[in-house]
């Protein structure tokens, strides 16, 4: 399919020609990206909603309830689901779309696993490369689960409107447990497994915990982001989750800051789409001149820090 054809096959709701689209921007391949550039106009209206949270927290429960509520509702929806990498080939193990197997029939429901690749900047542009299709396609919202360890934890707010912040009840001290910088994050703080006798006491303890960031100057955006408890056992707390969530949208549209997220998530892609076109020259280079391999054997002997060693490389690169 050619490019103009594959593009206007996804505004016209193709949902083949989306899933192949999708293929090709994830494998940044040069027929997709021409493809986004025509559909890339046709962005920015998509609400993006990103989900994270310790693992074992229910995260994709509570995705799979934010969709059955969101169809209710009238929403298109759709989620990339950012999966652990296989150790093997890299790829997602796909749990998340085998978890969610009763949309698979709905037109209005459109899953995507992604690979983690311990969220480098190859998923941030990608994952961002993804959400203008389905942005471009129709869905709104679009959902963001991440795996929920190490750095993606708080680097997920760079590429999210809104971003949920998972805490699980019954896990020991929840409040210790917090990582530094991640409760500054979530525009919504979920407790889920809401139905557990905890679930009240850290519902309780999170709202205090964010008085008390607030009273000391920590959040200084005007949003003081609500505790809701939900419970997917008991399909409990869904419609107010949601309901926060637009009342953030209302919020950040109101105040303008919807633009300056904006700006943060075009930022953080073409920063990442940067960073590996470097790495591309470096390794071009490294193979070419042997100059790279040079350099790293100078730091590996001590002899240069990583720091000088990077300025280095980059006057070679520019």
């Amino acid at each position: 399919m050619s490019t103009p054809s594959l593009s206007a096959s996804v505004l016209d709701g193709d949902r083949h020609a989306l899933a192949r689209l999708l293929t090709r921007l994830e494998n940044n391949d040069d027929i997709g990206q021409q493809a986004l550039e025509r559909l890339f106009p046709h962005t920015g209206k998509a609400h993006l909603i990103g989900i994270t949270g310790p693992p074992g927290g229910g995260k994709s429960t509570l995705v799979n309830e934010l969709i059955r509520t969101y169809r209710q509702r009238g929403s298109r929806v759709a989620v990339i689901a950012i999966d652990p990498s296989s150790p093997l080939t890299g790829g997602a193990t796909l749990g998340d779309r085998i978890r969610m197997q009763e949309w698979h029939d709905d037109p209005g429901v459109f899953i995507r696993s992604m690979a983690s690749r311990r969220f480098g900047g190859g998923l941030a542009q990608n994952t961002l490369a993804l959400a203008q299709a389905f942005d471009a396609a129709g869905y709104d919202p679009v959902i963001i689960e991440t795996v929920g360890t190490g750095q993606d934890e708080v680097a997920v707010a760079s590429l999210a409107m809104t971003t949920l912040l998972i805490q699980v009840p019954g896990t020991g001290d929840g409040i210790q447990a917090l990582k530094a910088g991640s409760l500054e994050i979530g525009d919504v703080l979920v407790v889920t497994k809401g139905d557990r006798p905890e679930a009240a006491e850290l519902a309780r303890d999170l709202r205090n915990l964010r008085q008390i960031s607030i009273a000391a100057g920590v959040e200084h955006s005007g949003w003081e982001a609500p505790v809701v408890r939900t419970s997917a056992i008991r399909s409990e707390g869904i419609d107010t989750l949601i309901d926060a969530i637009d009342q953030h949208r209302s919020w950040l549209v109101d105040t303008g800051a919807w633009d300056e997220r904006m700006r943060t998530t075009i930022s953080t892609e073409v920063s990442a789409r940067v960073q590996a076109a470097l790495f591309r020259r470096m390794e071009q280079s490294a193979r070419v001149s042997g100059d790279v391999a040079d350099i790293l054997d100078t730091v590996a002997k001590r002899q240069l820090t990583p720091q000088r060693a990077a300025d280095r490389i980059l006057s070679r690169l520019t």
